[in-house]
This record gives structure tokens, C-alpha cells and sequence, in this order.
């Protein structure tokens, strides 16, 4: 069976307030796009890489990649006005086995781990697909016409990424027009009809959204054990 992960790296820097985006700045002396590639192609599975990424950046990734000698196999396609748009265009480059498994991953999510990534795949074999989240820590209340409700923590859950399906149905998800509810694709294939099936990630898996966030990762890969 065939293995694929499509990265997502769309990102422009605003949230960040620098002028790099997010994907490229230096974390433990590599670009957070490299480590991210990089959890993948350590993971057992070792999926073929598709990296989604806006054309005007295509050079300067290329640059990166000399500079500091990385050398992991990727195909490199063009990102959309949209993630939806960016996961489509990655789509377009695979084959056409439907019995493949397709992990569609932040670039922005340098941290995960092989057990994520690994129990990611498995899941959606079994299940048609595979969503990774994790239970909320923090009480939540959700705003209804103007008037906040208490949630049961119990019952909301965070969603990351990896987030794995079978070839043939993320395909026939993605030839749905266009929503701009579609957050994730877990919200494409949901809305295609099918029941999403979550699998356990990590409070660790974190996303690289904020300046303060690379601080986190910088501490938590120093604290990583060496392989």
C-alpha cells in the first residue's frame, strides 16, 4: 500500500509580526518546515512528501534546502488561494491508487510524533480515516447570540494534524465546491457525508502560530531525547 503526506505550507508571517513566514524561521537551527518533513520521513511509515507551498516562495525554499544540505525527497506543487485550494492542488499530484492512505499535515507542526504519525496511518486503514485531536485542558464556553454558554470540557476536543484518509474518499471530498466552513478537512470530508473518527494526539503537537510559540518549541525539542 502506498504512503503519502501532504504539508501545508501556506503560512505568511502576519500572526508571527515578522516578515518570513512562520514555516521558514529557525528552530534548533533548522527552518520549522524541515523539522516538520523530517517527523514524517522518521516515522516507520515514510511516506512520499508533497509540499504545498506558495509559488513566490518555491526559490527561496530552494535556497534553504542548499543552504542547509537538506536532501529529503519532496515534490514541490504550487499552494491555492486557500488551504482547500493548497490540498486540492496536492491531490492532483498523486496516483490514482485509491487504496492509498494520504496524510494531509501542517508544515507548521514541527513537533509530532512518530506514535502520532504512525497510529495516524493505522487508524485510517481501519476507519476510512483518521483525525488527530486532543481533549480540551480549559473551560469552554461557546457565544450564542450575544450570550456565552458553558461547555462540557469533557465532550470538546482540540483538532491537529495529521489528518489521514483513504485515497479514494479524500478525493471525491475534495471535488466538492468550495466552503469557506471548510476549516480543515476533516470539515471537507464531514460535510461529503462521512462520520470523522478521532485518534489521541499530544498537547505537544503544537501549532507554530504566535512568537512566543517557537520559545515553546525551542524547550520542548531541548528537553526531546536524543535518537
Amino acid at each position: 500500500m502506498k504512503h503519502y503526506a501532504i504539508i501545508v505550507a501556506g503560512g505568511t508571517g502576519t500572526r508571527m509580526q515578522t516578515t518570513v513566514p512562520k514555516q521558514f524561521l529557525l528552530l534548533h537551527g533548522l527552518p520549522v518546515l524541515m523539522h516538520t518533513i523530517q517527523a514524517f520521513t522518521q516515522s516507520a511509515v515514510k511516506p512520499d512528501i508533497i509540499l504545498v507551498l506558495p509559488v513566490v516562495y518555491h526559490d527561496y525554499w530552494k535556497e534553504l534546502c542548499s543552504t542547509h544540505q537538506f536532501d529529503i525527497p519532496h515534490q514541490l506543487v504550487n499552494g491555492g488561494e486557500a488551504r482547500f485550494h493548497s490540498v486540492k492542488n496536492g491531490l492532483g499530484q498523486l496516483s490514482t491508487d485509491d487504496n492509498a492512505l494520504i496524510a494531509v499535515h501542517d508544515a507548521v507542526r514541527p513537533l509530532t510524533s512518530s506514535a502520532i504519525i504512525e497510529t495516524s496511518y493505522q487508524q485510517a486503514q481501519e476507519h476510512g480515516n483518521a483525525v488527530t485531536a486532543v481533549k480540551s485542558r480549559d473551560s469552554v464556553r461557546q457565544l450564542i447570540n450575544g450570550r456565552s454558554v458553558s461547555l462540557l470540557r469533557d465532550q470538546v476536543y482540540l483538532i491537529q494534524t495529521p489528518q489521514t484518509f483513504k485515497a479514494s474518499l479524500l478525493k471525491k471530498a475534495y471535488e466538492q465546491p468550495y466552503s469557506e466552513h471548510f476549516t480543515d478537512d476533516a470539515s471537507v470530508v464531514e460535510q461529503y457525508g462521512i462520520e470523522i473518527h478521532l485518534t489521541e494526539g499530544s498537547h505537544q503537537n503544537i501549532k507554530i502560530t504566535f512568537p512566543e510559540d517557537i520559545a515553546i518549541a525551542e524547550l520542548l525539542l531541548s528537553k526531546k531525547p536524543m535518537d
